[in-house]
Order: C-alpha cells, then structure tokens, then sequence
C-alpha cells in the first residue's frame, strides 16, 4: 500500500510528489494525460500565455532551480511554461512515480482498514492511505451542447483541449466561439493566419495589455539578486504578486487628475498591475466605475467602428470580479477587414449547420470552429470522479447544494482526502504558484505531524467546515465579487450567495423559497396572497421578483434599471401597495410607490 496517490501532474502535483519524496514518503502520481503539465499541457491552443509575470509565475521551493532557469519572455508562453515543467520533472527525478494516460474513476475510503481504494479507466487498483486531489481549478473543457454539432462538415476544437498537432487555419473562416481569457488571447493569433474570423461574444470583458516582450537581463537579475526577499513578498501581498507601481491609496482621496494619471499609468505599464491601481477597487464601487470606466474609454478609442466598440465594452460588472483577461492587441483585432463580430445578446446561436453557425435566418458559413468557452472550474474535475467518504456519502451528494469545504483543502467525512487549491481557497484570484505551494507545504506538514504522532486519519469537524463556509461569504460580501455574476450561473459560488428559507415552527420543517434564483437575495415581502416579492442580485443590479408559491419559478419584473432596495408592502382590502427605494447610474436614490408592480 501507498502512503500517498496523487492524482493530477501540473504545478501542484508535481511540487506535491518532491515534498512526500522529501520526506520519504511512498507516493505516485496518476495523470490523464499523455505527458505532463496539467493545465499546461492541455491547453496549447494558438497565443495561450500566462497573465502573472514569468519571474513571479515559477516554483520557489529550490533556489538552485530559481538561479539556473531563465525565462526569455516578461509573460511565458505555453511550449515554455511546459518545458519548464519538464525541467523541473527530470531535475528532482520525479517521473518515476508519475504513470501517464491513468485517468482516475473511482476513489473510495476504506473505513475498516482506513485508506482509500483508487480504480483507473486501465483496470489499476491502488491502495493508499491518503489521496490528494491536484486535478487543478480549470481542467475540465466545458463543449456547449449545440445542435447540429455532429453533422458538421469541417473540424471544431475547444481552446482547454488543443491537440498536440500543428493546427493551420491559412486560407479557412474560422468561428470562436467565446471571448474570456482563451478567446482573448487565441483571436488576435487566429486572425493572422485565417482568410476571416467570426467572433461569437456573449459577454464582454475587461481586458489589458500585457506590454509582453523579451525578459531583459537587468530585470532577470533584480530578482535572482534577492529572490528570497522578493518571495516573501509574493506570499504576504494580497494577490499573490508583487506590483510595480501600486499606490496605498483610494482612488476617491485625490483629484480627478490625479486619478487619470495614475490610470495611465498603470495602464501603460500593463497587466494585472492595473487592478492595484488604488488600493480599494474591489471594494469601493465608486472607485472601481471610475477604473472601469477609464478601461471602458480605452476600448472605444482602440476600436474604430464605434458599434462594434460599444458591444466590446463591458458593462454589467465590477472591473475585476471576474478574473481581469491580459492581452496583446485584443481590441486592435477588431479593426482587421477579416474579422467580424457577432453579438449573441441580439440573438443565441440557433444550432450548427453542416457549412456553418446559424442564428436566426443568417448562416454564417465556416470551414472550423473553435470553442473558447472555459471550464467548469472548480470542481469539474472532482466531480467527474466518484469519489465516496465515510458510509457511501458520494462528493455530487455533499456539494449538491454548492462546493463546501474547510480552507478549500479537506471536507467532513471524506477523510484523509486533501485537495489543492480547492473551492473556497483564495486560489484563481491569486497567483496560483504561491497559492498552490502553500497549500502542498501544508499538506506535507501535516502528513509528517500524522505518521510522528501516529494518527490513522484527519479530517474537518463539520462546525469547522460550516465555519469556514460563512467565513468565506462574509468577507466576499464585504468586497464587489458577489457582483460579478461569473460562477452563480452554474452553481460554483452559490454557497457565498444570501438564501432565502422559510421555517415550519409547529412542524420543525425547513423549506427554501426562489431556490431556482442564481444570484444573491438581499430582501424580501410576503404579499397578502402567501406569494413573495424578493431583491435578487444578479451582476451590480439588484431587481424585484416575484414567487407566487415555493413550487413555482420566480419571475422577474421588468422595471427600471438600476438598483432596487429597501422594499416594503402593505395591503388594503386585498389588494398590495409596495414601496421601494430605486438607484440607477443617472439617477440617485429616491422613494417610490406603486400599486401594481406590472406597471413599473
């Protein structure tokens, strides 16, 4: 029996295998694919590059790796970061215990004999007595379900699942389908080579320049000079990362010039750096709308057709609630004579053709399409695999209502089971080298303090584990994030959102109410016909909805934009009068009253 399975060979796994070999600890890596790198290695599609600098976006755990290894770029490209992962795999002799092609189905825990069973797709049975997840936060490719998929005629791809193959697209109409982080930086590469692009954009997004270029030497050696210092840093500065020119200061303690200088700025030197601008951004939405907007006048100066500008601009989120995208010439590619963009607000996509992408009466006739539409982060990857704790309890059914967990790395009766980087760890709003070197150390410690000790199994009390869950939606409610409706969608977050129950006090029953609203509920009336009228949360807009019974679906209101709160009713002679305070952007906060909500 094994000490340790490990499942996953990226940056987690990897550094996860050197410290249980460092401490003499039995261990093997299981990786689905057919070579190492995790993340990086699935997702080589054209212009993948990381958003955090290469000198700061590396292992920090050998200062003899630190000093031999130089990158050639300020932001590493794909082939280097996968090389650098090779490096270090040979270096410190890790692909011995690393089998590749294993993709992991089944793990289940033993409580007789208190170790976990592992079952493979190639008919393995490992016994372990821990097993820690390092499957990654974005490593399961999310394909839409599209009609007509199947019948078409030319080949698609998706940006998380690039083959390892020169893909040439000189001379063919290619489709993308997705403008997040893939999108934006797959689109401008694309476009070179394509004869015309069609961009499919749902949703905006905020996007800087990265300033990418050659690492130069005199800043290759700044670091190496004192990186120890500068690691410490990176591991006490908010995000993980340390920033050039960030000023400790609001945005709303200086003048509007100053404001716009310090903009520039940042938006010169470039990448995530923008975000620390000013030090409450993310939560001070009057500062956050001025650096939104500043990124948002940018666009439409970049981009020359003033519509396309505009449906490029985002607008129903906080700057930097989801994570911000780092580009080179996104928005410039929007000017090429061979790309066009297709708004998916004024219409969905209705299905795929054989020739093409139609909506509505219009096909726009392709010969590839490319899916850059992320992942299903977080817990994709987890939730493929049966994993069962104590007495059967399966992960689907503890996470049914959204993923709980303790630190985002161990959950109450799934014991000796450790995941890195998981859901409700800072993790993908981070530095994800830091984050993930942190959470292996941890994990090596308290192996080391189980086996001196002698204890069997660990695992988080359930107090401990609820604690940790309102502890996490407490402090993101003090912050922007919940405005930024990015996760809710698909139930990843959900458990930071504000729920709405109603208690039974006779009979003890416990009933949820709107449970098919996605967002946050902020507030809420009984109206004199037992139904509700709630404040939902979706994006920076709260808006009124109405239940007419638990068993029925909540319905928005189509009133004003802007923000509604502080809702009250009364009702006379049967019939409801509800009052409201209402914001938007041009108007401020005023009082009103209405005696039917669907005249608003």
């Amino acid at each position: 029996m094994l000490d340790a399975v490990i499942v996953g060979a990226g940056f987690s796994g990897l550094y996860m295998l050197y410290r249980l070999h460092e401490q003499s600890f039995s261990a093997r890596i299981l990786e689905a694919g057919d070579g190492i790198g995790g993340t990086w290695y699935w997702n080589c599609y054209p212009g993948a590059r990381c958003d955090i600098e290469s000198m700061q976006y590396s292992y920090s755990f050998s200062e003899e790796l630190q000093q031999e290894w130089k990158w050639s770029e300020i932001f590493s490209s794909q082939p280097e970061i996968l090389r650098y992962l090779n490096y270090v795999a040979d270096k410190f002799d890790l692909r011995k215990d690393i089998q590749l092609g294993t993709r992991v189905n089944t793990a289940f825990f033993n409580e007789t004999h208190s170790c976990w069973e592992i079952q493979t797709n190639r008919g393995d049975r490992l016994f372990a007595k821990f097993c820690i997840m390092a499957t990654g936060c974005l490593s399961t490719a999310r394909v839409p379900q599209m009609k007509g998929l199947d019948i078409f005629n030319g080949s698609h791809y998706h940006t998380g699942r690039w083959p390892h193959t020169n893909i040439c697209f000189n001379g063919r109409r290619v489709a993308i389908i997705g403008t997040g982080s893939s999108g934006i930086q797959s689109i401008p590469v694309i476009a070179e080579q394509a004869d015309h692009v069609f961009v499919f954009q749902r949703t905006p997004n905020f996007s800087i320049p990265s300033r990418n270029g050659p690492l130069k030497a005199e800043y290759e050696q700044w670091w190496k000079s004192n990186y120890a210092e500068y690691r410490r840093q990176i591991f006490e500065a908010p995000f993980g990362f340390i920033v050039k020119n960030n000023r400790n200061v609001s945005a709303m303690a200086i003048t509007s010039e100053e404001r716009q200088h310090e903009l520039e700025k940042s938006w010169q030197n470039g990448g995530l750096d923008f975000l620390l601008s000013f030090n409450d951004l993310f939560v001070n939405k009057e500062s956050n709308d001025v650096a939104a907007e500043f990124v948002r006048t940018r666009i439409r100066e970049t981009v020359k057709n003033p519509e396309v500008a505009e449906a490029l601009v985002p607008q129903n989120y906080p700057i930097g609630t989801k994570r911000l995208c780092v580009d080179s010439n996104y928005f410039q590619t929007f000017n090429r004579d061979n790309v066009t963009l297709v708004d998916l607000r004024n219409g969905p996509i209705d299905e795929i053709t054989p020739s093409g992408i139609r909506i509505k009466e219009k096909v726009y006739e392709v010969d590839d399409i490319v899916f850059a539409t992320g992942f299903d982060a977080m817990t994709g990857a987890l939730l493929e695999i049966n994993i069962c704790g104590r007495s059967g309890k399966t992960i689907q059914d503890k996470w049914a209502e959204g993923p709980r967990t303790y630190l985002g790395l161990m959950m109450a009766d799934f014991p000796n089971l450790f995941i890195i980087t998981g859901p409700g760890s800072p993790s993908v709003l981070t530095n994800m080298l830091p984050s993930i070197e942190q959470h292996v150390d941890w994990i090596a410690e308290c192996l080391n303090y189980l086996r001196t000790h002698h204890y069997d199994t660990i695992e988080p009390q359930v107090e401990a584990e609820n604690a940790w869950v309102l502890h996490v939606s407490e402090i993101a409610n003090e912050t922007l994030f919940p405005l930024a409706n990015s996760c809710s969608s698909n139930g990843k977050f959900r458990v930071t959102q504000s729920r709405f129950y109603s208690v039974d006090l006779t009979h003890g029953q416990i009933e949820r109410l709107a449970k098919d609203f996605e967002g946050s509920i902020t507030g809420y009336v009984t109206r004199s016909d037992g139904g509700i009228y709630i404040l939902g949360q979706l994006g920076t807009n709260v808006q009124i909805y109405t239940q007419r019974s638990s068993s029925k679906y909540s319905i928005l209101n189509r009133g004003w934009k802007g923000t509604y709160e502080l809702i009250s009713l009364s009702s006379m002679n049967s019939h409801d009068w509800l009052a409201f305070v209402h914001s938007s952007f041009r108007q401020p906060k005023e009082v009103y009253f209405v005696d039917n909500i669907n005249e608003l």
